[in-house]
């Protein structure tokens, strides 16, 4: 990590410790080792990993009326599951205090951060890997399940993007939670994704991962 980095993560951690509490940072932290290791191990810059992990969740304690006003100012097109559960919106107010608070100024970083809540169609290699790295990071259980999605998520991002999602749409549903269309967006097309990408790879012969 540069001396740059260091700096910046010093800052940030300063700023978590005084804004979030310590089960939220240690979740930050476990997030933010998971993103380096999946970085690595797909050829994504483990430093840009490592930074939107830990900044993922700036705004995740802020309450739900500063999260509307700040999305509302920074002229973000809401959708009407944003209106009825703000929250939602912390991935996206995070990545406006990545870049107001601390100076991020690099694209992909703050997209990564923007899409590891809801993911996006077509986000990029950083961002899959920060979404990943949020919902399945080990303090968020010991099942059979999650460790099987873990085991996907070094095998292959696209598939695991798809059917982390479908996880977490059968979690909203089974306790009847709003469901944002953009989550259901995200796992259409990295279903469709990973299934082109396993095609392209028997037509091959190859026996190759994404």
């Amino acid at each position: 990590m540069s001396e740059s980095s260091e700096k910046l993560r010093q800052r940030v951690l300063n700023w978590l410790e005084d804004n979030v509490p310590i089960a939220r940072l240690d979740h930050i932290l476990r997030v933010e080792q998971m993103a380096i290791a999946l970085a690595q191990h797909h050829d994504v810059e483990p430093e840009l990993a490592a930074q939107a992990g830990l900044m993922h969740d700036l705004a995740k304690c802020f309450k739900p009326k500063q999260l509307l006003k700040m999305a509302k100012a920074e002229g973000l097109a809401l959708d009407p599951v944003d209106e009825a559960a703000p929250h939602l919106l912390h991935a996206e107010v995070g990545a406006i205090v990545a870049r107001d608070t601390f100076g991020v100024d690099n694209t992909p970083v703050l997209d990564a951060i923007r899409n590891h809540t809801l993911g996006r169609p077509g986000m990029s290699n950083l961002s899959c890997v920060v979404f990943l790295a949020d919902c399945l990071e080990p303090g968020r259980g010991n099942t059979q399940e999650l460790n099987r999605l873990r085991q996907l998520s070094y095998d292959s991002l696209f598939a695991a993007v798809d059917y982390t999602c479908e996880y977490s749409l059968r979690r909203l549903l089974e306790n009847r939670r709003l469901i944002h269309p953009r989550t259901i967006l995200t796992r259409n097309w990295f279903l469709e994704s990973s299934r082109s990408q396993s095609q392209d790879l028997l037509r091959s012969g190859s026996t190759a991962v994404v």
